[in-house]
């Protein structure tokens, strides 16, 4: 029996990145399930890197029971971050860039060291330097920003852009800190750190876990965004948005008209 044409799934989504144009879902077409879905989104992050990009970082999604009910699935997957993606605290991004991007608040940590061979999962939060107050813009290749669990996967769990504000120690607590997104100075979403798995600490676990079944290894000086506190907003040309942490400050980005 012939598998899903992995090489052929990514081009397209690819394609449609690039030329920020929505396409059908893919898995129900082409018979992708989760494994073959994260082969896909291996393929498209490898077409990044190709053109030069670099692997930064790893992203959790669907972390809270929100953007669980929001996109209609019910398992945590995880994705990949490059440079590119990246946007410095307080700066801008093109709207028309994207498809229909939406943008959410999230704890960022970054990586001090990779875990030993070995090392119990449950340690390897003692691996972070910093924690960051963080936005991540996410923005589906698929029309009406419908999918399932395999195509959201093949699409990179949606990953669009990301702002990481100021580092931090590590607090004592992380599980239950109020969370703020604001756009255009005005409360957009009101959440707490414990909707993403109770724990922001529990989603590095996690990430760990899965990544690590398919042989992707967090290395030192990594970034790693844990799931989203909220519901996702969607982005609208000049637009400025704020998320706040409590004990952890806030990260901000503009929309550029």
């Amino acid at each position: 029996m012939i598998g899903p044409d992995i090489a052929g799934i990514a081009e397209k989504l690819g394609a449609a990145a690039d030329d920020a144009t929505a396409i059908p879902q893919l898995a129900a077409e082409t018979g992708l399930d989760v494994d073959a879905a994260y082969a896909v989104q291996t393929a498209l992050v490898k077409r990044r890197l190709d053109r030069g990009e670099r692997l930064v970082g790893l992203k959790m999604g669907l972390t809270s029971k929100a953007k669980m009910a929001q996109v209609g699935v019910d398992e945590v997957i995880w994705g990949r971050l490059t440079d590119v993606m990246r946007v410095p605290d307080g700066g801008g991004v093109d709207v028309g860039d994207f498809i229909h991007p939406r943008v959410e608040p999230e704890v960022a940590f970054l990586l001090d060291r990779l875990p030993d061979p070995g090392e119990p999962v449950g340690s390897f939060t003692r691996a972070v330097r910093a924690v960051a107050p963080a936005i991540e813009l996410i923005d589906s290749r698929y029309a009406n920003f419908t999918f399932s669990l395999p195509d959201v996967i093949a699409d990179n769990t949606s990953a669009a852009a990301f702002v990481v504000g100021p580092w931090s120690p590590v607090p004592d607590g992380l599980d239950n800190l109020g969370v703020l997104l604001e756009i255009d100075g005005r409360v957009a979403q009101v959440g707490s750190t414990a909707a993403i798995l109770g724990d922001p600490r529990r989603a590095l676990d996690e990430g760990l876990r899965l990544a690590g079944r398919h042989g992707v290894r967090l290395r030192k000086g990594w970034v790693f965004l844990a799931g989203a506190a909220t519901a996702a907003v969607p982005l609208r040309p000049g637009a400025h948005v704020r998320a706040t942490v409590e004990k952890l400050g806030s990260a901000s980005m503009k929309a550029l008209p």
